[in-house]
Formats: structure tokens, sequence, C-alpha cells
């Protein structure tokens, strides 16, 4: 099995500042850690173990405790997302209308994994379950942006509407 790619963290002093900041408006509050994630996350786009770090320090609670609850509640995540955010449905309408062969073929075409970020922070792929779009399955998105009814032939052409 491959190592996943993720980009070296690179937060700034300024981000670094506003959760210092955040971490001081809600210590000593009984249960701090939920909103200070979701406003670290906010600062960071994700919550990687430096930032985990940080607030273990500022509030005074476990590191295990912290990815503990990071890893448990689907709205957080420790990896970085891409400018362009690429999901694809792997429900069971688009599973059966060959989402896994549409998911494959972005995976070779951009050179990352599910639930990675290319290394110059462009895309991020990430698997989803049913997106209620059903009827038009299978179903990618990129952003807000819904593209139904696919085929791996369709792949190339939808992500070339992302480079930049």
């Amino acid at each position: 099995m491959s190592e996943k790619k993720t980009p070296a963290f690179k937060g700034t002093k300024e981000q670094e500042s506003e959760l210092l900041k955040v971490i001081e408006k809600y210590k000593g509050t009984e249960g701090a850690l939920i909103p200070t994630l979701h406003e670290a996350q906010e600062i960071y786009g994700y919550l990687p173990v430096e930032v985990q770090q940080i607030i273990s320090d500022g509030l005074g609670i476990s590191m295990a405790e912290i990815y503990g609850v990071v890893t448990f509640y689907t709205q957080f995540t420790t990896n970085p997302k891409g400018r362009y955010k690429i999901a694809v449905c792997l429900g069971t309408a688009c599973y059966v209308k060959g989402s896994g062969d549409i998911l494959e073929k972005i995976m070779e075409k951009l050179g990352i994994g599910v639930g990675e970020c290319s290394e110059d922070g462009k895309y991020s792929l990430d698997a989803t379950r049913c997106i209620g779009a059903c009827g038009l399955a299978p179903v990618m998105t990129v952003n807000d942006d819904v593209y139904g009814r696919l085929v791996p032939d369709d792949v190339e052409g939808i992500l070339a509407k992302y480079v930049d």
C-alpha cells in the first residue's frame, strides 16, 4: 500500500497568532475543545498534528483526546484540501453505474489517491457516499460544480476546466 502524499505543513505566524487568540478565548471554558477545533480549521483549512499540538498545549488537553475528537467527527479533517476539491460518489446507484472506474481514472490523471492533496495544493480527492443525485449516476463534484452520467473518458475534459 502506498503512503499518502501530504504537502508539508506551511502555517504562518499570522495563523498561529490567530489560533492563540482563539485558544485564549476558550481557555478554562467547559466544552472548549470542539469550538476551538472548528475555529482552528477555519484558520488553517484542516487540523494537522502541528495545530493539534498548539491546541493541546494551550488548553491543557492531551493529544490523544484531541486526536480522538478530530478523527471521530466527520466535519474535521487532518488532511489539507486542494483549491479544487474533487469528490466521487460511491453510493450504490453511482457505484453500480461505474463510479469506481471514474475514481480510478481521476487517481491516474492526478497521481493522488483518495484522501490526498496534490503537492502543489491544487487538487484534493475524496470518495463520498450518496450525495442525493442518484438520477445522474455516476456523479462527481469539483467544488460546487456537479457532473453526472459520467464515463471514464469524461474525466480528462472535466479536469481540463480546472487548470490554471
